[in-house]
């Protein structure tokens, strides 16, 4: 019989098994036996926790979304002064050849043709945005100048993480950031 904590944590190796081959792969050309092989844990298990390869990747991507959130608001949440905040965001280290998990995701047409997985995506941008908008705002930029702000910093991350991935060099992203920053008005 197995028990609630040998439960958890085959759940928990499953999910984890996902995120990383989702995030490497696609969830569309991921198979559940892939993520079975990957977690090591018993056929039971995985279809005890998710019955469908649907469930299985929103669990997953809902996870992934989850600890993207936790790290940008560890930041953007510090108390800093609000410059310093967003400005700490865009220079955390990243992996840039690897890419950023959740913005690969948008890429998987097997993501976007699903409500419920693109929903998750969707939540994750429109929570940064949000965040990063009311940041700007702080330092005394109108509404509109801050939303603006706010998409134009998130897609710098973005566009870095493609531009590191196409052309090989994870400078791309670190010149995509140092360039965004030099053009805030550090006195706002």
């Amino acid at each position: 019989m197995v028990t609630p904590m040998n439960t958890a944590a085959a759940r928990d190796r499953l999910v984890d098994a996902a995120q990383d081959l989702f995030a490497a792969q696609g969830v569309g050309a991921t198979s559940p036996r892939a993520v079975l092989a990957a977690s090591g844990v018993g056929q039971g298990s995985l279809y005890h926790h998710f019955p469908t390869k649907h469930d299985l990747a929103v669990a997953a991507v809902g996870a992934t979304v989850d600890d993207a959130l936790a790290r940008a608001f560890r930041t953007l949440d510090s108390g800093s002064p609000a410059l310093e905040r967003v400005i700490a965001y865009l220079e955390r280290p990243r992996d840039a050849l690897a890419g950023c998990r959740i913005g690969r995701h948008t890429a998987d047409q097997a993501v976007m043709d699903d409500d419920g997985l693109r929903d998750v995506l969707t939540a994750y941008f429109v929570r940064l945005l949000a965040a990063l908008t009311t940041i700007f705002r702080e330092t005394g930029l109108p509404d509109d100048v801050a939303r603006d702000r706010a998409h134009a910093a998130l897609a710098i991350i973005q566009g870095g993480y493609v531009l590191a991935r196409a052309t090989q060099d994870p400078d791309a992203l670190t010149a995509a950031v140092r360039g965004f920053v030099g053009l805030l008005d550090r006195h706002q």
